[in-house]
């Protein structure tokens, strides 16, 4: 998550009842234009006060709204690296969800074959019963017929494989019913595990975003405005510094055909607002933005900044193309789609809209491929 075109932010149960309570438990481009125009001149502390004269409340100084600036940044930073660790945990338990109910149809259709050796076993034992309890070799043995003694033989050496494989195929379906058993109870706790991360990283996010929403509600309507002001110019002079270096100059690289479905499907989403843990298609967060972007594309990618990071194969900034992401911060917290031309698309933050923005508005961590 990040800042849009006008912000920026600093740096006793058996096992086939347990397989079935497990199932059903588990069941329960665009052009960048603006996104680079300077910002309307400071007002002058005249014109500041030409302003305010007979308003109920004066225009703070800009270093009190700078103070302010930074806090809502930090409280917005922290519920990005919170979202992270949400959509993280919601992904490992579908996939641990998943694991779980395959595990318990494993569970089930072992305790059926179990079922069937043991009876097949019980028939077998029924019929050394029938024959007074002598096993097919003793029987063979008092035979007094030769023919009889030839041909039973041959079914006593067939019999005792039988028994034998028979005896195999039971122990090693016991072992991997064990298995399983065990598998899903690690998978279950891990789930829970997960669940409790969630829960807590749900927590914090709505903490700091009501936090933030609260600070941004004790300012006057100039206070916000002149607010909205130090947020175009931080982005703008931030988005200078990084042009002056001369990056544009070295970058020619054009978008690959994925590279230009994913630039598509993310132009497509301007405007629409940005809602924590979303994935579309009416709203999305920053990762969840990228990931459905290029997952129209054809090429699945994870779903966290964080993994996109970890994941795909980093890029030099100078090679980036159209599709390319770019990720920012030290601890990879936001995710942007580079669209050219120094430009990128983003879903930035809560109270925000899918954006166009400059790249360089941010403080760039690097820059990964996800169709290298």
């Amino acid at each position: 998550m990040g800042p849009d075109k006008h912000a920026v932010r600093p740096g006793g149960r058996g096992i086939l009842a347990t397989a079935v309570t497990v199932v059903c438990a588990v069941t329960v481009l665009a052009a960048p234009g603006t996104a680079f125009a300077a910002p309307g001149p400071t007002p002058s502390p005249s014109a500041s006060a030409s302003a305010s004269a007979g308003a109920s409340v004066t225009v703070p100084q800009d270093k009190d709204l700078e103070a302010v600036r930074e806090k809502l940044d930090k409280l917005y930073h922290d519920a990005a690296v919170a979202t992270d660790a949400y959509n993280a945990a919601e992904e490992a338990a579908q996939k641990q969800s998943a694991e779980i109910v395959d595990l318990a149809k494993k569970i089930v259709k072992g305790q059926q074959k179990l079922d069937e050796l043991k009876e097949r076993a019980g028939r077998a034992a029924a019929a050394q019963y029938r024959t007074g309890g002598l096993p097919d070799s003793a029987q063979l043995i008092l035979s007094d017929n030769p023919t009889q003694f030839l041909d039973g033989a041959g079914r006593v050496l067939q019999g005792q494989r039988a028994t034998k494989a028979l005896l195999r195929e039971l122990t090693r379906t016991q072992q991997d019913l064990k298995q399983y058993a065990a598998d899903a109870a690690d998978q279950w706790n891990r789930l829970e595990a997960g669940r409790k991360a969630k829960a807590a990283a749900k927590k914090k996010i709505k903490e700091r975003i009501a936090a933030a929403e609260k600070l941004e509600s004790t300012l006057e309507k100039k206070q916000k405005e002149r607010l909205a002001e130090l947020e175009r110019e931080a982005a703008y002079q931030a988005q200078t510094a990084w042009l002056d270096t001369g990056i544009l100059d070295e970058i020619h690289t054009k978008a690959s055909a994925a590279g230009k479905k994913a630039v598509a499907f993310a132009t497509a989403q301007l405007g629409k607002p940005y809602v924590w843990g979303a994935e579309g298609p009416d709203s999305y967060d920053c990762s969840g933005l990228t990931s459905q972007a290029w997952a129209s594309a054809g090429k699945p990618i994870p779903r966290t900044s964080e993994e996109q990071w970890k994941q795909l194969e980093h890029i030099d900034v100078a090679d980036m193309r159209p599709g390319d992401l770019i990720i920012y911060y030290d601890d990879a917290s936001h995710v942007a789609m580079y669209i050219g031309d120094g430009a990128i698309i983003q879903a930035p933050r809560p109270g925000r809209t899918v954006s166009i923005g400059g790249a360089g508005s941010m403080p760039i961590l690097g820059v990964v491929r996800p169709d290298a």
